[in-house]
């Protein structure tokens, strides 16, 4: 899932010791290494002058490259020099085109989530549904980096989406108009004495916006504040940085998240400081599988810390590093490269396991119609294995009652337990073996 990525300060080094002392097993392997090189150059020569159309060089070394890291796992890729001056945009939180989070499934576009107040969002698009062309040309073919540029442009230019949606029969077309997307990183309602923060991605943005946001709660609510809802359901993630920010800001002490790479001199450990922005106001945090990679760090540093209660379903399970590093100073773009894999304080892996919430709460809408669940990590081709095995859900479940319609049970049930009107319910029994005799 391209969507997903996470920068982390510091860069790659090679030690170059002890050259001369190399010995014969590495010489073997250099010698084979040169062997693999020259398989590739005369693959690429014959590609070249043989293939049934011109190729450019560019066009196929990308490709090669592309190729390479793909194959390691679903996010490590290769960004050309205008990819990786697109990613250095959107991360600042402000870009041109229609305001959705996507993936590749099938060899279509699916919708992850709509962003809040975009082109997109206002058009009806929902989570779920799969882009089968753009400008009525077909987008089989071609990879989601491709697809991804057909739907950017200039603000005010105009655009169509064919839609295929489950429940309806036909394909249908939905016009938009292209817009600069200003992703309001962190959002803040009142629902009462209750504050509820939304995190929509972690962007250069979101510190500055959970401080604003927490300054209208002491102004609007201040002592009288009953509890606080942080909601990271269909966050794609973001920076690691502002995952750390945003974890401080509701921890005293205690471990973040930590990341171990392939030599144990690798590991990093993030640790909070002290002081919390709202106190140690009572606190839900909402995730789903939409939830991913910086916002599993965040529900995961409060789960363990015992700062707060996590209820909805299980998170998307991208526990991996992507660090990026510019080549030639970005004049060849760069590469986003898997280094390390993120830990909860407990010393969980998030990897293609997720976030397992405290009390699993399935999404109801007021149509009686389910959130559609998606895919997971574990889902995806050449993902990087899981380090134990994921159980199932054996906390408490919780669902609404026959007949009762709402328009976001979840945050509904948030609200309620905060206020002291729900209580947690027990975990449900496990289940019994059934007794077998032998004939």
């Amino acid at each position: 899932m391209n969507r997903f990525w996470m920068g982390i300060a510091g860069g790659v080094g090679l030690s170059f010791g002890a050259v001369l002392m190399m010995s014969s097993a590495n010489v073997v392997a250099s010698t084979d290494t040169y062997r693999q090189l020259n398989l590739f150059g005369d693959v690429f020569e014959r590609v070249k002058n043989d293939y049934v159309r011109p190729v450019k060089d560019d066009e196929l070394v990308d490709s090669a490259i592309n190729g390479m890291l793909q194959s390691l796992d679903p996010h490590s890729s290769y960004m050309n020099s205008k990819d990786f001056a697109d990613m250095q945009t959107q991360t600042r939180g402000e870009f041109g085109g229609l305001g959705l989070e996507v993936t590749m499934e099938d060899g279509l576009v699916k919708v992850i989530s709509p962003m809040d107040d975009t082109p997109a969002a206002r058009a009806g698009i929902k989570a779920g549904d799969y882009i089968s062309a753009i400008d009525g040309q077909s987008i089989q073919g071609l990879n989601l980096s491709q697809a991804v540029e057909k739907m950017r442009g200039a603000a005010n230019t105009q655009v169509k989406l064919t839609i295929l949606r489950k429940g309806e029969k036909k394909p249908f077309d939905v016009p938009l108009t292209r817009a600069v997307i200003k992703v309001e990183s962190v959002k803040y309602k009142r629902e009462g004495d209750i504050a509820v923060l939304r995190i929509t991605s972690f962007n250069e943005q979101t510190e500055d916006g959970l401080e604003k946001a927490v300054n209208r709660v002491k102004t609007e609510i201040g002592p009288k504040l009953q509890g606080v809802v942080l909601d990271l359901r269909n966050n794609p993630g973001g920076l690691l940085d502002q995952a750390i920010f945003v974890s401080d800001a509701f921890l005293d002490q205690g471990e973040i998240v930590s990341t171990r790479g392939r030599r144990s001199a690798d590991t990093q450990r993030y640790n909070a400081r002290s002081g919390q922005v709202l106190g140690s106001a009572k606190m839900v945090v909402l995730i789903n599988g939409g939830s991913a990679s910086a916002s599993e760090i965040v529900a995961g540093a409060l789960q363990d810390q015992k700062r707060a209660q996590i209820f909805g379903t299980r998170s998307f399970g991208k526990g991996s590093v992507q660090t990026v590093i510019p080549l030639s100073g970005g004049a060849d773009g760069a590469l986003r490269l898997t280094t390390a894999k993120y830990y909860t304080p407990s010393g969980r892996s998030i990897q293609a396991l997720g976030i397992d919430p405290h009390v699993l709460i399935e999404q109801k809408f007021e149509d009686n119609s389910e959130e559609d669940k998606g895919r997971s990590e574990a889902d995806l081709p050449y993902h990087l294995d899981e380090e134990e095995k994921r159980k199932p859900h054996v906390g408490p479940i919780v669902k609404p009652k026959a007949g009762e319609k709402y328009d976001d049970f979840q945050l509904t049930y948030a609200l309620r337990y905060l206020r002291g009107q729900e209580t947690i319910p027990p975990a449900a029994p496990a289940a019994r073996p059934v007794a077998t005799k032998t004939p």
